[in-house]
């Protein structure tokens, strides 16, 4: 019966050559592992830092201050490299963003007020005490130091996630939940501070311009229009009114995000149902004359079905999850996180307010923002802590909430003009997000297992052989 059976054709990516055997195939497992998107961003933050100070570190600033010009159409854009990565391509990352927030919004964590409820708070507690402690240092000095309060509010999704992740089952799924739907309310803050706070003189005309391409979006889904080629025009003269509206680029890519499918245009009913039927006719059409013409016509119908039994979001969150996290977040990493540390004075700039007021809020304003909130909610019924969740957990996460990474030097490069308060918020961040990061792991590797508090459990219970 095995021999009747079609053999299973090998790609070259399948191959036992070189090339994939030992590149490619493994680069494929790292991208799977939930980590790997913070390794690499860390990969590409100290890659910017030692490029930046080592003897040809001029060619750091020279190259991401480079300008390029390009024309679409009647697009006509004329940026530096360093506006191309923070303009442009973060707008695909906060596009992915906003994708994840419709997710849990919709089919998600945040889809039940009741299961929302808690880690929602826990985030709202978790922006503000961190915003509070950074004004408390730089307000005695004023000045656009006070800009940056939104710095410390962020947290980098994947590296929290990803340092949960290596934790295995000492953290409960739960517990990993509840981080992943605090992260995403707090990228919904992040987003809103971006878009009110650190929005530039508004153009009325060019946001009126995006927001009739926004509509034609909308009319488009209503109308049941399914063709990418339809949006993606659209979805660039939004990106690019924005841009010139004065608020930033990077909101569109996130209304976009809110704006896509979150549900399939078949059901799995209906999916089978039809998949079913072109099988049939296909069994039948193999004993037609024209029998290739057929078979590739019901192919095509079949893999219609199979895309369109998938959501838009869904096809779009895994078409561009990888090149978002592999890609377009390192490259924002690169260009940014470059610190040249040797034309600072180190002790002043660490111990400067800025610097100072970051790292607080991000070691010290995260746990207890959100511990503080949740110990509310749970004071006021709005929710219950997950199994296997006590406050040590929670105190945990809010330290694995500290690491504020990409966000926060992403509103560092909207909140300052001057270079020296720039590099004295980057500092703080580097700091700041590495001592969460480090104390919120070790923290919750203290966690016992499972196994660990079975094992435990039956020690106390069995009977004492002095007996």
């Amino acid at each position: 019966m095995a021999d009747d059976l079609e053999p299973v054709h090998s790609t070259w990516l399948h191959s036992d050559q070189y090339i994939p055997a030992h590149f490619m195939r493994p680069a494929r497992r790292f991208m799977q592992v939930e980590a790997a998107g913070g390794v690499v961003l860390l990969i590409a933050a100290v890659v910017a830092v030692i490029w930046a100070n080592s003897p040809g570190g001029a060619s750091y600033f020279e190259f991401w201050g480079s300008t390029l010009s390009f024309e679409f159409g009647p697009i006509h854009v004329e940026e530096t490299y360093k506006d191309i990565v923070n303009d442009g391509l973060m707008a695909i990352f906060f596009f992915v963003v906003g994708l994840e927030i419709k997710r849990e919004l919709v089919i998600g964590e945040l889809s039940e007020p009741r299961k929302a409820a808690l880690p929602a708070l826990a985030a709202v507690g978790g922006m503000a005490v961190p915003a509070l402690i950074y004004l408390a240092f730089v307000l005695p000095s004023g000045g656009e130091a006070v800009n940056g309060w939104g710095i410390p509010m962020a947290t980098d999704i994947a590296f929290a996630i990803g340092l949960v992740a290596i934790l295995g089952s000492r953290i409960s799924s739960g517990a990993k939940l509840f981080l992943l739907a605090l992260a995403i309310v707090d990228d919904i803050g992040a987003i809103v501070v971006i878009a009110v706070v650190y929005t530039e003189d508004l153009s009325l005309w060019w946001l009126a311009f995006a927001l009739g391409a926004f509509a034609a979006i909308w009319l488009g889904k209503r109308a049941g229009i399914r063709a990418g080629a339809f949006y993606v025009p659209l979805a660039i003269l939004v990106w690019f009114g924005f841009l010139e509206s004065g608020v930033h680029a990077t909101i569109a890519g996130v209304i976009l995000g809110l704006l896509t499918p979150a549900r399939a245009l078949y059901s799995d009913t209906a999916f089978h149902q039809r998949a079913t039927w072109i099988m049939e006719r296909w069994d039948m059409n193999r004993r037609a004359p024209d029998a290739a013409a057929r078979l590739d016509h019901d192919a095509l119908e079949l893999a219609a079905v199979a895309r369109e039994s998938v959501s838009p979001l869904r096809r779009m969150e895994r078409a561009l999850h990888n090149w978002s996290s592999f890609l377009i977040v390192p490259l924002f990493a690169l260009a940014n996180a470059g610190v040249r540390f040797v034309d600072i004075d180190m002790v002043s700039a660490v111990l400067s307010p800025v610097a100072l007021g970051v790292s607080a809020g991000l070691v010290i304003g995260k746990p207890i923002g959100i511990g503080l909130a949740t110990w509310i909610a749970l004071r006021l019924n709005l929710g219950r802590l997950p199994a296997r969740t006590s406050f040590k957990t929670i105190t945990g996460l809010g330290l694995l909430a500290g690491v504020g990474f990409t966000v926060s030097l992403f509103i560092t490069e909207l909140a300052f003009t001057s270079e020296i308060l720039t590099d004295e918020a980057k500092i703080g961040i580097f700091i700041g997000s590495g001592v969460a990061g480090v104390a919120g792991f070790l923290l919750l590797r203290s966690m016992k297992t499972p196994e660990q508090e079975i094992e435990e459990a039956r020690e106390r219970m069995a009977p004492s052989g002095g007996d």
